[in-house]
């Protein structure tokens, strides 16, 4: 289900519905879908469990729709997360794990699997073997760019290994909770090769821009330094990656050099021989 923003999942079974996030975009439209599926195929339309991807607003702010019967599931961080903020429209998940869970429902099962964090601390791998569709939300954006800033990663360095874990389920179908399209397989392996080769520009950026003129300009002004610095690496390392994929990912011209800065970022905090010049140890 989408609304060509955002996009929901779920699983019709002879017990009920098995829904994945409820995004507050589509809101009641998401109960109107459903209804119109399952009576379709002579299945219930009640919503007996709802899953929650992760703990943000965007993603299942409309969970409190469906009331307080339903099954609320998802991972223990997730649970955490929403006791601590409080929210009315996003009840707590009631039924958590760890690591693993597989939801049993009406002869129909998801595999709920946790893997660390990448997006968010919280974000789960949701896996319907049967059906070979996978859903993972702010990750893998099909025939996309990454949004801002690698969609805000909490951890750059386990986002960009959950993209690889990914592509290990064997999947036909990705549902990645947004932009409206399903994805392919070969949507994940683009989306990996355009972080790989940003992760390289970022590499060749480290090795060949010279802080010294920027000290230079700024004095003793550490906090221009830094940002004029990172501004002009955060460009160096978005060009030849964004001209490489205008074409063949939406949006390269946009977000390139906002994900550009989430990577050179990382890779100047992981490289102290870098970091050096700036007082930073």
């Amino acid at each position: 289900m989408t609304d060509s923003a955002y996009i929901a999942m779920f699983l019709s079974t002879r017990d009920g519905v098995v829904l994945v996030d409820a995004p507050p975009t589509i809101g009641h439209n998401l109960l109107r879908a459903i209804s119109a599926v399952t009576e379709a195929n002579g299945r219930p339309s009640r919503v007996s469990h709802l899953v929650y991807s992760h703990s943000h607003t965007d993603h299942i702010g409309a969970s409190f729709l469906f009331g307080s019967d339903v099954v609320r599931v998802g991972h223990r961080l997730c649970r955490e997360l929403l006791l601590r903020d409080n929210d009315p429209h996003r009840p707590p998940p009631t039924v958590t794990f760890k690591n693993h869970f597989v939801l049993n429902v009406g002869g129909e099962r998801l595999h709920l699997d946790y893997h660390g964090p990448n997006h968010s601390p919280d974000n789960i791998f949701i896996y319907a073997p049967d059906h070979g569709t996978l859903m993972f939300v702010d990750v893998l954006f099909p025939g996309w760019v990454s949004w801002y800033q690698l969609a805000v990663a909490q951890d750059i360095p386990d986002y960009i290994k959950s993209q690889q874990i990914a592509i290990g389920y064997e999947w036909r179908t990705l549902a990645a909770g947004h932009l409206g399209r399903l994805g392919t397989r070969a949507d994940g392996e683009l989306q990996i090769a355009y972080i790989n080769d940003l992760l390289t520009s970022a590499q060749a950026t480290m090795a060949s821009l010279n802080p010294g003129p920027f000290f230079q300009q700024y004095g003793n002004n550490a906090w221009a330094i830094f940002k004029a610095y990172l501004d002009a690496a955060s460009a160096q390392t978005a060009a030849p990656v964004t001209e490489k994929y205008l074409g063949k990912l939406a949006a390269a011209d946009v977000y390139t050099i906002s994900n550009a800065f989430s990577i050179f970022e990382f890779a100047l905090r992981e490289d102290g021989g870098v970091l050096g010049p700036f007082g930073v140890h």
